[in-house]
């Protein structure tokens, strides 16, 4: 029996032919060039009083009652969402089926669709006392997040809430003291949030209760899979009554059942609109490899409000510094040629979208992600496919108990998905061992031309090697590990099979079995043609076995690249503003090639004996990072070259083609122009990071340099340091650059910023500011005014 087609035409404009539309109807030719099959279609609103039959004339009043439609039909399904706010009590759930039929689940043309976590409250204020209001509210065991008015309110804190703080939005030592803890009454129930003893991501703890002497009893601190010990003073606690003492801070009283509420100046709560989450997912689809969920695009929503997740359960990443929870506002699990499009997920108090488990030819694309709790989006596989899998730094499979099998033992993994024109920013609003796009146990996913940016720690990170054949490309990565620290804008760790916690040892092992090397990285992951810009760590960090990498065509703007242990790394044509090259602990025969780039600074090299394959042909800035260089026995055919930018201020990092870097050191150049999102309405919002002043020009130009407590500084002296900086003249101290590692100012200082004053002293040039710390010894800490993105700020900063 012949299948019935229908066959939809959009007409635009109406220049259209009748006879051209009776011919493209004839030939089944449709938007998108393919021809759409049977097509079921329904409508849902928000406002309908009681469920109709799904009719535009009569929408069907609840999405549940759609999918129950959708479930039933032999065609596909298109469900199209009135505009309104649909406020779910439960998550959208889709579980197994054989039909591979479409569901496409999506707003109507040109209408707003929010699906929301939260329930809206019903609320009458009186005042309390101290400027405080409160309102009864009952029944509830708890309340994890107040929205008001769209804006997310912090809960009863302290230190109280600072948006220019660096880390918490606020951290002191004291958070955890004896003597305030003395002073709260019923501390239970609140939270404390404190960073790795070292930055590498954080720890978050229940309050069960405190003791007579003035200590916490703590649930929790199960986040970080490197559990060396918490941060002495970046430490906040909250949702403890005695600290609602700021404005915009709340409190639920589960037991009284009271919300109390500081209104900020010149607020009355009973204009303001109150929500808060119950959920902790929007959307989870739910198959298995077996039996998966096909085809399910959802298109055109915005998602929000969900519960913070950082006290559910977690498990470790293999070995990795990441340990993570399976889940997320929309849950991707067990699916095949499914697609999330121009979507905004917003507010939620986890990960914004989790891709667990086997995952086959998905798609996210065109989606704007923002005030996000976790991650962004997360391609995460089953330990279950990993052979011989160790889940501690410190841990390592003995050698006669291993697997020596090649890649994945099972299916049960994400691959061929892709990542396409996101706009990722604002992320880990609660949790800060984050990323905008994590991969683990995946392989083959390609995350292209997204923008990714104010992020605490990697805007892409690769948790491991399995499996590799990942592509990375023609992203824009910046504002990253703003929180943490001993990171990339792009991070990976390779700690697979081969990999021990034990240098000598390791060495030993893939000596003996260098077929371990690749065992898990079968495929060649490649990074190219993105612009990255990392101001406190690496912009590239292959960190710990990082292998079987193709990294080239990139655009540096601070970081420089970094390359740790690992194996088969090809480094080519990239270009490193104002740094450099940074070898850790290289093997023999590691085969590794770092070749055609242009460096600007010496190599900066950690415990490394062997030089792996190739170390030439580059184009270094200056004759003493190219004296150096040689000195090591390395890069006998690169050149010096004099470095002129095209348009560095605008972006414009290309050198003339007929320049020493292109005639004699084989550099090419790759376009300036295609980072980051396409589509014309997240171009529109998208930032872009702040160009750096090539260091070269200062030295050309015969500006003095100098280093000082892992700072790099120069008199500001040019037009287009002034640009840069937003500067009135050419005067202060311009901040070229701030070691990420070991530098006691990198919580205070950052590239481009100008000093000013200190201690109310002007500061006009470096030699100057020289004289004022010299004045000021025994001090120890100095008040500085600075010029940061165009206006002055106050920090204080050790001496």
């Amino acid at each position: 029996m012949r299948r019935r087609t229908a066959v939809v035409l959009y007409l635009r404009d109406g220049k259209m032919k009748f006879w051209r539309i009776v011919w493209l109807a004839c030939m089944g030719i449709v938007q998108g060039g393919g021809v759409l099959p049977a097509q079921t279609v329904c409508f849902v609103s928000a406002d309908a009083l009681s469920d109709g039959t799904g009719s535009k004339e009569s929408p069907f009043a609840t999405l549940d009652e759609a999918l129950r439609r959708a479930e039933t039909s032999r065609e596909d399904v298109v469900v199209y969402l009135r505009e309104g706010v649909y406020r779910l009590t439960s998550p959208l759930r889709l579980t197994n089926t054989d039909s591979t039929r479409h569901l496409t689940i999506c707003n109507y043309p040109g209408e707003r669709v929010v699906l929301s976590g939260s329930e809206k409250l019903e609320l009458v204020w009186e005042n309390y006392k101290d400027g405080i209001k409160r309102a009864r509210l009952q029944g509830r065991d708890g309340m994890d997040m107040l929205v008001v008015d769209g804006k997310i309110r912090p809960m009863a804190r302290y230190p109280n809430y600072d948006s220019t703080a660096v880390r918490f939005n606020g951290t002191s030592a004291s958070a955890t003291d004896s003597e305030r803890i003395k002073a709260w009454r019923h501390p239970e129930g609140g939270y404390l949030h404190v960073m790795h003893e070292r930055d590498w991501g954080d720890f978050h703890y229940r309050i069960a209760g405190k003791t007579a002497d003035g200590k916490l009893e703590l649930e929790g601190g199960h986040q970080n899979n490197r559990p060396m010990g918490l941060h002495g003073s970046n430490r906040m606690v909250e949702n403890v009554f005695e600290e609602l003492d700021a404005p915009g801070e709340w409190y639920y009283d589960a037991r009284e059942g009271w919300l109390y509420y500081y209104p900020e100046t010149g607020e009355k709560p009973d204009e303001l609109w109150f929500e808060a989450p119950r959920l902790k997912s929007l959307a989870v689809f739910d198959g298995d490899r077996s039996r998966p969920v096909w085809n399910v695009t959802l298109r055109g929503l915005e998602l929000a409000h969900t519960v913070r997740t950082f006290m559910e359960p977690y498990e470790p990443l293999l070995r990795s510094d990441w340990m993570i929870y399976r889940g997320g506002a929309v849950v991707f699990r067990g699916m095949v040629g499914c697609a999330m499009e121009r979507c905004l997920v917003r507010q939620v108090g986890g990960n914004a979208v989790f891709f667990d488990g086997f995952n086959r030819r998905s798609v996210v694309s065109g989606c704007h992600f923002t005030q996000v709790g976790a991650s962004g989006i997360c391609f995460v596989g089953d330990t279950s496919a990993v052979r011989s899998p160790s889940f501690q730094y410190g841990e390592f499979v003995p050698l006669a108990e291993m697997d020596f099998g090649y890649g994945p033992k099972n299916d049960d993994y994400p691959a061929s998905c892709r990542v396409h024109d996101n706009l990722i920013h604002d992320i880990g609003l609660f949790e800060k061992q984050v990323a905008g796009v994590e991969l683990s146990m995946c392989r083959r996913i390609t995350v292209c031309h997204n923008s990714i940016y104010d992020t605490p720690r990697a805007a892409v990170n690769i948790s491991e090697g399995t499996w590799g054949g990942h592509v990375i490309e023609h992203n824009d990565l910046f504002d990253t590990v703003k929180e943490t620290g001993d990171h990339g804008s792009i991070n990976s760790w390779g700690r697979d099979r081969f990999w021990h916690p034990d240098y000598a040892e390791m060495r030993r092992i893939v000596e003996r079995h260098p077929g371990l090397v690749l065992a898990d990285a079968l495929e060649t992951n490649v990074i190219r043609h993105n612009r990255v810009r990392c101001d406190r760590g690496w912009d590239i960090d292959l960190d710990d076995g990082s292998s079987n990498y193709w990294i080239y065509d990139n655009l540096c703007l601070n970081g420089g690249i970094k390359l740790r242990e690992g194996f088969c790394r090809t480094v080519e044509n990239n270009i490193l503003v104002n740094n450099t090259l940074h070898p850790h602990l290289w093997f023999r025969n590691s085969g590794d090639i770092f070749t055609r780039n242009i460096v600007m600074r010496a190599y900066q090299p950690i415990r490394v004996d062997d030089w792996g394959e190739l170390v030439d042909y580059n184009v270094f800035a200056d004759s003493l990072a190219y004296g150096e260089a040689r000195r090591l026995g390395l890069d006998e055919h690169s050149v010096v070259a004099r470095i002129e930018f095209a348009a560095p201020l605008q972006g414009d990092f290309r050198v003339a083609d007929t320049s020493v870097a292109v005639m004699r050191g084989g550099f090419r150049n790759f376009p300036m122009d295609g980072f980051g999102v396409v589509s014309p309405r997240l171009k529109e919002l998208a930032a872009c990071p702040v160009m750096p002043v090539p260091m070269v020009a200062a030295a050309h130009a015969g500006g003095k340099i100098m280093t000082w407590k892992g700072v790099r500084l120069k008199n500001l002296e040019t037009l287009g340091e002034r640009s840069a900086t937003g500067m009135d003249e050419e005067r202060g101290v311009y901040v070229i650059s701030v070691d990420a590692l070991g530098c006691p100012l990198r919580d205070v200082l950052q590239p481009n910023d100008v000093i000013l004053e200190i201690e109310s002293y002007a500061v006009d040039d470096v030699d100057g500011m020289m004289r004022v710390l010299s004045d000021l010894k025994g001090k120890r800490r100095a008040k500085a005014v600075l010029m940061r993105n165009q206006k002055p700020v106050e920090v204080r900063f050790p001496l």
